[in-house]
């Protein structure tokens, strides 16, 4: 059974890991690996309304590929890019386009879950929704949780007493992730499984059996 990194900007090695890569689109110059697991969208740092349609264009090209396994990472950040309308019409440009082909959205949020859970109820959006790098607090992931949104865990869930770590111990519908850390995928899953105080291959297996579930 392998790991499962449901997000990550690097590319490994490690035939043991089972990744996708995210790559942004606002780049024209970006080429995407052929054969690997890859999610492709328009990063709300970089995308704009003055861009949008020629980075929709090479999204929708790009996203109908079979090896692009899901939507984004795409979202909305208070703190940087464009302002926060902006930002909604380019997000809801990709939900549109990840109910049309039925592939899930992986999901950047900064201090904005208020406005990223009121469009999931305005839209009725179908697809699944992974909110990548959660690392806030318990009782704001138990309200995601119960929206209907998919939490994955990344460097947060390492620190004892984080809003992560006791989501991860107590729940069982989350991925992990590495998104762009130094620190290798099984530490994650070490991690976690002494949480949970289960074996890592328990864990590895659970965790797989999500992912079939969204795809």
């Amino acid at each position: 059974m392998h790991y499962f990194d449901i997000h990550t900007h690097r590319a490994t090695g490690n035939k043991e890991v089972l990744s996708i890569r995210s790559f942004s689109l606002t780049d024209e110059g970006v080429v995407l690996p052929d054969g690997d697991l890859i999610a492709v969208g328009l990063h709300p740092w970089y995308a704009t309304l003055e861009k949008l349609e020629p980075d929709l264009q090479r999204l929708r090209l790009a996203a109908r590929q079979k090896h692009v396994m899901m939507i984004g990472e795409c979202g909305l950040d208070k703190v940087r890019g464009v302002p926060l309308s902006d930002q909604m019409m380019i997000l809801e440009k990709q939900i549109a386009l990840a109910g049309e082909l039925g592939k899930p959205l992986i999901l950047h949020c900064v201090r904005a879950f208020a406005e990223l859970m009121a469009v999931k109820d305005r839209l009725k959006v179908s697809v699944p929704m992974v909110i990548h790098g959660f690392n806030k607090s318990e009782e704001l992931g138990r309200q995601l949780i119960d929206k209907g949104f998919i939490l994955s865990f990344g460097a947060a869930v390492l620190k004892a007493g984080s809003g992560a770590a006791a989501l991860a111990q107590s729940t069982d519908d989350f991925f992990l992730e590495t998104d762009d850390s130094d620190v290798a995928i099984e530490a994650f899953y070490e991690s976690v499984a002494n949480l949970k105080k289960c074996y890592v291959e328990d864990l590895k297996a659970r965790i797989f059996a999500s992912w079939k579930k969204l795809i």
